[in-house]
């Protein structure tokens, strides 16, 4: 069988092909000074509003990429109180969510502070709350004490995809890792991102949770590059889409004798592709700002306000005025009147559909 990357005499001393990965670092670089100049023009609400659609984004799918699916509405609202920006108060974040946003919240607001063992065990223990992993009690803050083998497969057929390195070894591996994290100065801070990362998941110090803080790290390593707490794209969103792949690589360059060019390659030109991503986000931030602009002298009850920002947001679903009541805690009958009122005033608008129940949509305002 194949010798794992860190069996080799020379771990972790990684090598890379610097011309192959020069032209697209160019480019990522490239676009993050366009893509913050582009956002620096703007207004502080605007790029408040940004940072909560991002990290957002963001926080649900990092955990996607592990197969599990938080509430937009309990992670945007956990985000939101954390950052010290309007949020709803009806939405109560489980600790699952409370764990996982204080987590990148703490990696990229913070991000010129080092990454000391005791800061990833805080990280670590926000991600498991109760000790467990699903239906598994797991060993949370501190490295793991048993054997760490990848599988997949139904059972007396498992197919095992990667055996990390011993738990005796823990101690040692992150003690390296981290005096390299927080000292080498010598390597540009994206490309430390992409080695931070493969780095972190070949050690896989932690019981569970290992891919969502490499991620974490990448992140910190990402504001550092931008020397920035404001996030404007969604590194993670990119990841979930190429999953397939990020699995392929990792698998593939765990066996090389060191040389991780086709990783550093591949991370690269997944973070160009985030970064062209996010004029999509940006639009609609803009969209709403443009909104709130236009009706800054409209009266509007606190209601009107939830409900419309929540439309802006990218509301999931048809919006009925059961749904209304329900979400504003109001009759159907406040309902229907707030949404008349705003159909008087050309905001909202029946949608054409038809069917039995009336649906409605925002009125184009471009």
């Amino acid at each position: 069988m194949a010798k794992y990357i860190y069996q080799y005499n020379n771990w972790p001393n990684f090598t890379w092909n610097e011309s192959e990965i020069q032209v697209i670092l160019g480019k990522v670089r490239y676009l993050q000074g366009k893509l913050f100049g582009q956002m620096s023009a703007l207004g502080f609400s605007i790029k408040e509003e940004t940072l909560l659609s991002t990290m957002t984004v963001d926080v649900l799918k990092s955990s996607e990429i592990e197969g599990e699916k938080l509430n937009y509405e309990q992670v945007r609202s956990s985000i939101a109180k954390r950052l010290g920006l309007d949020y709803d108060e009806s939405v109560y974040p489980g600790r699952d969510v409370e764990g996982v946003v204080e987590m990148m919240l703490d990696a990229t607001q913070n991000y010129d502070q080092p990454l000391d063992e005791e800061r990833l065990f805080n990280w670590h223990a926000a991600l498991f709350p109760t000790g467990r992993s699903g239906m598994y009690k797991i060993e949370t803050a501190r490295y793991r004490t048993g054997e760490m083998q990848i599988v997949s497969g139904p059972m007396g057929r498992e197919r095992v995809h990667f055996h990390a390195p011993p738990p005796q070894d823990m101690r040692k591996e992150m003690a390296v890792f981290l005096n390299w994290l927080n000292n080498n100065l010598k390597i540009d801070l994206v490309v430390k991102s992409a080695i931070a990362h493969f780095w972190f998941i070949i050690i896989h110090p932690f019981d569970d949770g290992n891919g969502r803080i490499a991620r974490a790290i990448s992140d910190l390593l990402l504001a550092r590059s931008e020397n920035s707490a404001f996030r404007f794209y969604s590194f993670s969103s990119q990841i979930l889409l190429e999953r397939k792949l990020y699995y392929k690589i990792l698998q593939k360059v765990q066996h090389s004798e060191g040389d991780i060019t086709e990783w550093i390659y591949w991370f690269l030109n997944c973070l160009h592709r985030a970064l062209e991503a996010t004029e999509e986000t940006i639009g609609q931030v803009l969209k709403k700002a443009q909104f709130w602009d236009l009706h800054k002298e409209t009266v509007l009850n606190s209601r009107q306000r939830l409900m419309l920002n929540k439309l802006l947001d990218g509301f999931e679903g048809k919006l009925k005025t059961s749904k209304w009541a329900k979400i504003t805690k109001s009759s159907q009958d406040t309902a229907l009147r707030d949404i008349k009122d705003l159909i008087e005033k050309e905001i909202l608008k029946q949608e054409e559909s038809g069917g039995r129940s009336t649906n409605y949509e925002l009125r184009d305002f471009d």
